[in-house]
């Protein structure tokens, strides 16, 4: 039967023809792995019919979900610097609410309640990793100012560039590289959707699984979030000998102990979780303990996480700012043809996308065009009459803008695609520091340069944010059979919904709790970039041998055959959520190799891939429950002694490391 779906997908008359046997209710065998030469993919809605997708209730639902995610996401991500994906929670609620209302054929419509709700997470974190810098600077500066519609446009532009400018790409990252990335949060997304597909035994076992697995991880993540039963990071710093060694050596082994990151790491699997996991090897045992011992004295006098923070962690944005050129160069092949079809089809030289199969079909490549054309004149003049105030500067300022954009738009996609995690704040600290120094050379500095670079920096961030988002949504679109043009018309309407939601929430937070003072907001991003900004706009040094020397690093390791952006993430995110993910690597590689018989081996990884996206999908959801808990003034203060919470959670992690792996071990061919 599948090799029958696959030859009616290939064929040419493929849009005429009917398939007469129902939809299937689960993903194919080769959703997840590259396709052989002759072997083509299946999606569970039948590309050549009519779904109902783009209805009131699913445009409703998601704008309502938009709302609501932005304005936890804005406050969880100021008060402890983590921004939760909000894809996950949001295809539960979806599936959920379709379940309870029993509509039928409600698998179309949930995709486009997740991607329209989804917006929420990308544009709050392109404009808490920068805008707040404005008000913290503001205590030393008191002539910075900053209003809503600065921040409002600033996340809507940077949002509405974010998808015209991956548009043109969609078909190469979801399409073409199908396979070749383990794209972690769309695959449990998906998998999550495709759980109210269920209808049978075999079905309706997937989704007992996938449901338990999803109480297990949430209610696992909420219990150490909000009453930290056992920690919820073990660090070899606790111990007696962990304390000497960080005290002397500076070295230091740390692990979160979260279900959501075991789960993710086995989903990014063995080889790309080793990768990383070295980088931040590299920075936390090579690193760090030189700086700590040779450094100056004013270095080792710091411990390891603030050494991380101001020095060691520079040398991974270098680097990820050298890998995503290197990404660049490597992709300009695509970019050109990309480009290329933009050009052939202006001029009428292409096949309209109306022919093409409804699964296959994006906007219209003229309107991409014009509609860019319309955004970037709107950039411009909101740069030229709202920030800078001169024609010249504000054309420099759109010209860089522009440049960083689209170029760095493959290398957010790449980072989703591979980790599930968008360095967006790295790659926007580096284009501001760039940009800066361009804005210094042309007059723009002082107070007015900050708000400039900072308001134009939230542009970038909020493109490279909505970017990486945005190949999350269309690859579920892809496994699941909807139809690219209408994910990609109503992603607009959740990005300007989301845009006027953040810009009010973080003028609100900033009335109520502030972002400097004893009780402030954290804002560690913003704080970051606020460091960074400051001293170049008023006259101070920047470190750019930290920056080089990562960028050198960088040039190595694409040499030497390593993956450098892989690696270089690595470098930038703290060690304890890269060990979880070696850990869940691992475990997928234990699974699916002890058998000598194939189909076993198989069988095993897809469930423990079914566990793991439970574990995602649970961490995600009851991470916004902890969001919650927190919002209401609930603060749990436990008083266990520090080494007993430490082995609690030794404990507790060994038990839920074990319950991924027997459970997957468990499956039949």
């Amino acid at each position: 039967m599948a090799e029958e779906q696959n030859k009616s997908c290939s064929s040419p008359n493929f849009a005429e023809e009917t398939y007469m046997n129902a939809d299937p209710v689960e993903l194919q065998d080769n959703a997840f792995r590259e396709l052989a030469a002759d072997e083509h993919y299946r999606p569970i809605m039948h590309p050549a019919r009519d779904y109902a997708e783009v209805t009131p209730y699913s445009v409703i639902t998601g704008l309502i979900l938009a709302v609501v995610f932005s304005a936890a996401a804005a406050y969880l991500g100021l008060r402890v610097g983590q921004v939760f994906e909000a894809a996950i929670p949001i295809a539960i609620i979806a599936v959920g609410l379709s379940g309870a209302l029993k509509k039928k054929d409600s698998l179309g419509q949930n995709v486009i309640i997740q991607s329209i709700g989804a917006c929420s997470g990308v544009i709050v974190a392109g404009a808490i990793f920068t805008l707040p810098a404005l008000f913290i600077l503001q205590d030393k500066h008191p002539d910075i100012t900053v209003n809503f519609f600065e921040i409002f446009l600033s996340s809507l532009f940077g949002g509405v560039l974010g998808i015209l400018f991956f548009i043109p790409f969609r078909k190469y990252f979801v399409k073409d590289m199908h396979g070749k990335y383990p794209f972690p949060e769309a695959t449990a997304t998906t998998q999550v959707l495709v759980s109210s597909q269920a209808k049978g035994a075999s079905n309706g076992g997937q989704a007992k699984i996938l449901v338990i697995a999803s109480l297990i991880g949430g209610l696992y993540d909420y219990i150490v979030a909000t009453f930290g039963v056992w920690a919820e990071t073990v660090t070899s710093a606790v111990t007696g000998w962990g304390a000497v060694l960080a005290e002397k050596t500076k070295i230091v082994l740390s692990c979160n102990t979260g279900a959501a990151l075991l789960g993710l790491g086995y989903i990014v699997g063995l080889k790309y979780a080793f990768v990383i996991f070295a980088g931040s090897a590299f920075v936390w045992w090579v690193i760090i303990p030189l700086m700590g011992t040779y450094g100056s004295e004013s270095i080792a006098m710091l411990g390891t996480d603030a050494i991380f923070s101001n020095y060691a962690r520079l040398i991974g944005i270098g680097g990820i700012a050298m890998a995503g050129i290197i990404g660049i160069i490597k992709s300009w092949g695509i970019i050109m043809q990309a480009a290329d079809l933009a050009a052939r089809e202006i001029k009428g030289n292409t096949k309209s996308t109306q022919s093409a199969i409804r699964w296959q079909r994006d906007i219209s490549m003229k309107h991409i065009v014009f509609f860019m054309t319309i955004a970037l004149i709107a950039v411009l003049i909101f740069f030229w009459a709202g920030v800078l105030h001169n024609f010249w500067q504000a054309l420099v300022a759109w010209i860089v803008v522009t440049l960083i954009s689209f170029l760095f738009t493959t290398v957010a996609a790449n980072a989703i695609a591979i980790v599930g995690s968008n360095p967006v704040s790295g790659m926007t600290l580096m284009t501001l520091i760039v940009a800066s120094a361009i804005f210094v050379a042309i007059g723009i500095n002082g107070t007015s340069g900050i708000v400039a670079s900072m308001v134009i920096g939230g542009v970038v961030c909020t493109a490279l944010s909505m970017a990486g988002g945005f190949v999350t949504d269309l690859k579920i679109g892809y496994w699941l059979g909807s139809t690219p043009r209408k994910q990609e018309s109503w992603k607009f309407l959740g990005t300007l919904v989301s845009a006027a939601t953040v810009g009010g929430v973080i003028l609100l937070l900033n009335k109520v709790y502030g972002f400097t003072g004893p009780d402030a907001l954290v804002a560690p991003q913003a704080n970051a970039m606020a460091k960074v900004i400051e001293p170049i706009m008023m006259g101070g040094e920047t470190p750019w041998i930290l920056y080089m020397t990562g960028a050198i690093l960088a040039l190595l390791l694409n040499w030497l055959g390593v993956p450098a952006l892989a690696f270089c993430l690595g470098m930038f995110i703290p060690m304890q959520l890269n060990t979880p993910m070696l850990i869940g690597g691992a475990i997928a590689w234990f699974v699916s190799s002890r058998s000598k018989d194939k189909e076993v081996n198989d069988a095993r990884r897809d469930r423990g891939t079914l566990i793991a996206s439970g574990l995602i999908a649970g961490g995600a959801l009851f991470g916004v429950f902890a969001a919650l808990t927190r919002f209401a003034g609930f603060e749990y203060q436990s008083s266990m002694p520090v080494i007993l919470n430490q082995w609690l959670g030794v404990i507790a992690y060994i038990a839920l490391i074990c319950y991924l792996a027997i459970q997957s071990i468990n499956a039949r061919k």
